[in-house]
């Protein structure tokens, strides 16, 4: 007679297979955070830059990855170009190790972050524009 103790415990099969399916079922249902960023003008119509990549004419919207600093620049004829830097800054659901959390719970979160820029016209009097550099030069 033998001392070991047969196992065959279909029931035990059965739990392990839930298990695993319950797993995969969440992790399938888990999401990536859409971030995006929409850039607006006044006037409308500038073409935008970030990070040296043009994205596009305002208003614009556009994906990004990282959070951080950006360069970004702003074009149209006729009005001064705005060359700056600004920073994404994440919000507080977007923080690790928050994220991971909110990857699950809201599988669909979208970050929508906005930047406008206000364009100044250029100068179109030719005596005006000497007249200001001629006070720089201190004549």
């Amino acid at each position: 007679m033998s001392s070991q103790k047969e196992y065959n415990c279909p029931f035990c099969l059965m739990k392990l297979t839930k298990f695993i399916l319950a797993i995969s079922l969440f992790c399938g249902f888990a999401g990536c955070v859409k971030r995006t960023i929409t850039v607006t003008s006044n006037p409308s119509g500038a073409i935008v830059w970030l990070n040296d990549r043009e994205i596009g004419r305002t208003p614009v919207t556009t994906d990004f990855t990282y959070y951080g600093e950006y360069d970004v620049r702003a074009e149209l004829h006729g009005f001064q170009p705005i060359m700056t830097t600004r920073w994404l800054v994440a919000p507080s659901w977007d923080i690790p190790p928050v994220d991971l959390i909110t990857e699950v719970v809201a599988p669909h979160a979208h970050a929508d972050l906005h930047w406008n820029f206000e364009l100044e016209p250029l100068e179109a009097d030719p005596s005006a524009l000497i007249k200001r550099a001629e006070t720089l030069r201190g004549h």
